[in-house]
């Protein structure tokens, strides 16, 4: 996908509402302190350190909405985000690797779970792959547990610029087809970078068609 495919009025829309007001709403580390659901969720998860908060800095165009981190396991919560009263953002936790206590970790993969299980309003799960590395283990455990739950997901590639075209082509064809197993995957893989803000246009018109 790029600009060309998408209507520059749409693109631009996008634009403000991302850039527009953006506010932290609360980090929860139990169920029955997620918020009620007022309006259509995105939920952004992904392996410990793949990009999340940064992506989210970028899409918000700020520099510290979420705090970004060199440390795998930095969120610790899932953290939500309004975006304008129209769309409500989830920063989730980071699973795999983190540098925390066993029984934390595995608290925060329970609630991860339960909230993908059960999150009313929840439209899709934006499921971030470090585009250096590709779909891990972690990564499939997750698939299959939103293929469960029928949970609607999508492949974000993050740090995008860091891979060469052709390799990074190579790529989006090996994902796609492992894609196509999955009942409940999103068919359109999108490639981003936080450093040079490559898809970030169109990952923002594509959650934001959910206000529509």
């Amino acid at each position: 996908m790029t600009d060309t495919d998408i209507d520059p009025a749409r693109l631009e829309a996008a634009r403000k509402l991302f850039v527009g007001d953006v506010d932290f709403v609360l980090g929860v580390r139990a169920m029955d302190q997620i918020p009620v659901a007022s309006m259509p969720e995105i939920a952004f998860a992904g392996r410990s350190n793949v990009g999340k908060s940064s992506l989210l800095n970028a899409l918000t165009g700020r520099k510290q909405i979420a705090r970004t981190s060199n440390t795998p396991g930095r969120t610790r919560e899932v953290n939500f985000f309004d975006v304008g009263g129209k769309l409500m953002l989830a920063d989730l936790p980071g699973y795999g690797y983190a540098r925390a206590p066993k029984t934390e970790v595995l608290g925060w993969t329970q609630l991860i779970e339960n909230y993908l299980r059960g999150r009313a309003g929840l439209r899709r799960v934006c499921l971030l792959i470090d585009s250096r590395h590709g779909i891990k283990e972690t990564d499939r455990s997750a698939m299959g547990l939103m293929d469960q739950a029928a949970q609607n997901y999508q492949v974000v590639l993050t740090k995008c610029d860091k891979v060469k075209p052709g390799p990074l082509a190579k790529l989006k064809e090996t994902i796609s087809a492992e894609l196509a197993k999955h009942g409940a995957a999103h068919p359109v893989i999108l490639a981003t970078s936080s450093n040079d803000g490559t898809g970030i246009p169109e990952l923002r018109a594509e959650l934001a068609s959910f206000c529509d």
